[in-house]
């Protein structure tokens, strides 16, 4: 039995100044046939997942094209079609397949959106020029991301989506499984996947971390629905709001054997429950300054303060100056930030080398809306290539590379200054630049919830906060969504 793997992963932001190009993605993963076996084998990944599912069920997993760029600006539709082809050309060459499983995103655009070349559903694109190849009988199952924006034609094109109901995302490989599981189904036993779609007219806000309420009791009724007889699977999907697409916005889909209407019942009800709880989706956000005056009368430490906006896992672009700032007006002991993004420093730190002091303007390089520069007479403690492996449990064994890299202190707070865009999932790269975060009393991490899989255990205390940014929602303009959204609309 002959399954082909592979997929085209990004998550687009219209609002960023970070652009996406072919480096994007050489950067993060372009990957080719066996290569993506080697690189995802024994990996808490979706393409790990995939080949779990392989050795369970004792299919054959043929690998065809990855390719991964970290979250930025929309991929030009050129290189974007030269993927594609690429992705199309390896499917055909195989010849005769029983089933296609694909590792897509779910919030992916391309090209210029405001001209005929964009394209505002770049997974329904793909899925589409799959389905015309591999022709209308052969499964396609799909892991998207739990943030994703789920158009009508990504379900109509494929046979299963399933999405991630964990957030931190530490279920991607559980998942992916749960594809080979289904597509095992359809093969052997018969069963005939049939899915609706119930787009919600809202999208969430930074209450999505699954272990907690809302959230929790969100995931509680996802599981009572899709425990209900003829039910295959279900997922909720909290959307990716930092684009402006027709297609943003949270929704639910459904899958059951062999009754659309059924499908379409439970995405409807379930979707209306969530919809009806709209204003526990929402919370404020304080700014570092106010969190930190909270986290000293709360006396909870290492406690955590995440920047939210300047999230790199959002396509931010990671030198946000404003909570630097605040830890270096407040004098803080035992204080770090992880990572600004801030090559041409790192470059100065390596000319000057570990033990020397030198006078360093810190961030805020990319965008004005990201803050000025913060002036800095830092030591430098370490120098890195940026190569290292997550210890997890998000992305466990997978090699990471944050490129060029370097610990600096000023008084007593460190600052890992990074070259490629990553938010901090676990521990493991800080330690290889002699950084012990369990050591720190104030950690700002630039994340919104990813940093919890490999922080939370030993924190005292986390808190989310705002700091300007060119993803600061308050500031954001909307022209294309084509429909009101809670809360941008009281509805």
């Amino acid at each position: 039995m002959r399954v082909v793997t592979g997929g085209i992963s990004h998550e687009t932001s219209t609002f960023t100044t970070v652009i996406t190009n072919l480096q994007s993605y050489k950067d993060r993963f372009y990957l080719h046939g066996d290569q993506i076996l080697n690189m995802f084998h024994g990996t808490n990944s979706p393409i790990g997942g995939f080949i779990d599912g392989a050795k369970t069920h004792g299919f054959e997993l043929i690998p065809t094209v990855l390719a991964t760029a970290q979250p930025s600006g929309p991929t030009p539709r050129d290189l974007f079609d030269a993927i594609l082809d690429e992705l199309l050309n390896r499917i055909a060459d195989v010849g005769s397949i029983e089933g296609v499983l694909l590792s897509l995103h779910g919030s992916m655009a391309v090209g210029n959106l405001d001209q005929a070349d964009g394209i505002d559903d770049a997974e329904g694109y793909i899925l589409a020029a799959v389905r015309q190849l591999v022709g209308p009988d052969v499964p396609i199952l799909v892991q998207l991301d739990i943030h994703s924006n789920v158009s009508q034609r990504m379900v109509d094109q494929a046979s299963v989506l399933i999405g991630r109901k964990s957030y931190p995302e530490v279920d991607m490989a559980e998942r992916s499984q749960e594809c080979a599981d289904i597509l095992m189904r359809i093969l052997k036993d018969g069963v005939c996947p049939t899915m609706a779609l119930h787009q919600i007219p809202m999208f969430w806000g930074m209450n999505q971390v699954t272990a907690y309420s809302p959230m929790r009791e969100a995931i509680a009724e996802l599981h009572r629905v899709t425990a209900q007889p003829g039910v295959i699977c279900g997922s909720i999907a909290t959307c990716y709001y930092l684009a402006d697409v027709p297609n943003m916005g949270s929704s639910v889909y459904i899958v059951t054997d062999n009754d659309q209407n059924l499908a379409q019942m439970y995405a409807d009800q379930l979707g209306a429950w969530l919809f009806e709880r709209r204003t526990e989706w929402h919370c404020p956000l304080l700014s570092t300054f106010e969190a930190l005056q909270e986290a000293k009368l709360d006396g909870r430490y290492p406690v955590i303060f995440a920047d939210v906006w300047d999230n790199t896992g959002g396509g931010s672009p990671g030198d946000s100056t404003g909570m630097l700032r605040t830890f270096i007006e407040a004098g803080l002991r035992d204080a770090c930030v992880l990572y600004i993004v801030d090559p041409e420093s790192i470059v100065q730190c390596q000319e000057a080398g570990v033990g020397t002091k030198l006078m360093l303007d810190v961030g805020g390089k990319s965008s004005p809306l990201q803050g000025n520069p913060i002036p800095m007479k830092a030591e430098v403690v370490a120098l890195s290539d940026g190569y290292f492996h997550y210890d997890g449990p998000m992305y466990a064994g997978l090699a990471g590379n944050m490129g060029l890299s370097a610990h600096i202190k000023q008084d007593g707070i460190h600052v890992l200054l990074v070259t490629q865009r990553e938010q901090p999932f676990d521990t493991a790269f800080s330690r290889t630049l002699n950084l012990d975060l369990q050591r720190m009393k104030y950690i700002g991490v630039k994340s919104a919830a990813h940093f919890r899989a490999g922080f939370e255990a030993w924190s005292g205390a986390i808190h989310v906060v705002s700091e300007p940014s060119v993803h600061t929602l308050k500031d954001l303009t909307f022209n294309r969504l084509g429909r009101k959204l809670y809360p941008l609309d009281n509805i």
